[in-house]
């Protein structure tokens, strides 16, 4: 065996490769990623900063789940692949740390850290896939070729300032995100198969599932952090409570069903790579942002617990849980086939809360929203308490 064949995981009929040690130490730097993003979002919280921060938070996510396809073909116990990761960890971070700046004077910066991110790694795993692997190293080669003109838009806009580096970064995000729907379709090497796109499932779903938590976690640690700063009157106190118990219902209903049935769909899907790109490339990023976005919420609940809820406030606090569940069911559906109806319970009671959200207070809201999430969790439960019964019977 060469020695690039090395690299690569062995796999094996429905086999479930644990996630390594150095995929979760390189997942550290997406926990302080997705901190600079809502602290971003909450500093800046007007149309065009929403805007801003939104297309940040698409390129930190696209990073992150491009590395996971990559590590779920390559073998991260193997010594290059893992300086080949250290060396985005340290890229990582330099994105990291742009994030609050990217449309000031670090614009160039993140520019930078992301092309070289995403092209590195690329051309990495291309030349670390075998000759005796032609379909892998053409899907490679077009995904580097397509990373490649997406980021000559990043740079650009990085030298650019203002509106041209809205305009150009807007370019390259949709050039980014088009390339899978599109199978990096590139001029001279074709489309690449679905069949080149074939994942060890279980792994995937496992790497998704531990950025849910990332996510979850940096929720926690907001508000963590915000209730310990602030004074322990009865109102915070009862915020910090509200809080804690939402981010509880949004992992019971993540993980409840989804993140275990997601696992198993996958591990024995015949087109793995379709899954994989519609279930965990696209459908998770809904969720993450409800995550984030509900992580806000909680921070401006414990700063202004009293009062009537101003328009950042019902955004947050409602518009979180709300890109949440639409994730969740998209999710659900793609993996299981139905439409969850506790869901869409869930949806439509957010949404007939929002003409009267003006006329409660932060902490009012906060709870409407947390006991909607409360019953969608609960409806879960019973759910399949109900059809684990029935089976046994």
């Amino acid at each position: 065996m060469s020695t690039n064949e090395t690299l690569l995981r062995a796999r094996a009929p429905h086999q479930h490769h644990r996630v390594t040690y150095v995929e979760l130490f390189f997942d550290l730097v997406f926990v302080f990623a997705i901190t600079q993003i809502s602290h971003t979002l909450l500093a800046h919280f007007t149309p065009l900063g929403v805007l801003q921060t939104t297309i940040l938070f698409l390129a930190v996510w696209w990073v992150w789940i491009y590395t996971s396809w990559i590590t779920n073909w390559l073998d991260p116990e193997r010594t290059p692949v893992r300086v080949m990761l250290f060396g985005l960890m340290v890229a990582g971070l330099l994105l990291s740390t742009s994030i609050p700046k990217a449309f000031e004077s670090r614009g160039l910066a993140f520019a930078l850290a992301f092309v070289v991110m995403q092209v590195g790694r690329s051309a990495f795993t291309f030349l670390s896939i075998p000759k005796s692997k032609p379909g892998w190293r053409m899907n490679l080669l077009r995904i580097t070729c397509w990373l490649a003109c997406s980021g000559v838009f990043w740079i650009a806009g990085g030298l650019a300032e203002g509106e041209t580096r809205l305009i150009l970064w807007i370019v390259a995000v949709a050039i980014e995100y088009c390339g899978p729907v599109m199978r990096f379709r590139f001029p001279g090497l074709g489309a690449t198969p679905l069949e080149d796109w074939e994942v060890e499932g279980g792994h995937m779903a496992e790497r998704c599932a531990l950025f849910i938590i990332i996510a979850l976690g940096e929720s926690l640690v907001v508000t963590g952090a915000t209730f310990a700063s602030a004074a322990w009157t009865a109102p915070v106190i009862m915020g910090f409570v509200v809080a804690l118990i939402g981010s509880i219902a949004m992992w019971w209903v993540y993980f409840h069903i989804g993140a275990e049935a997601g696992a198993e769909h996958i591990s024995h899907a015949k087109d793995t790579g379709r899954l994989a790109r519609l279930a965990y490339t696209y459908l998770h990023l809904p969720i993450v942002a409800g995550i984030v976005v509900s992580a806000v919420g909680d921070e401006l609940l414990l700063a202004h617990p009293d009062g009537h809820a101003d328009t950042k406030t019902i955004l947050t606090m409602i518009g979180g849980p709300l890109l949440f569940l639409i994730g969740t069911i998209l999710f659900k559906r793609s993996i299981r086939g139905i439409f969850q109806l506790s869901h869409m319970v869930g949806i439509g009671l957010l949404i007939v809360l929002i003409p009267f959200a003006h006329s409660l207070s932060p902490l009012l809201l906060s709870s409407a929203t947390t006991v909607i999430m409360l019953i969608v969790a609960t409806w879960e439960a019973i759910s399949l308490g109900s059809r684990t019964l029935s089976d046994e019977v």
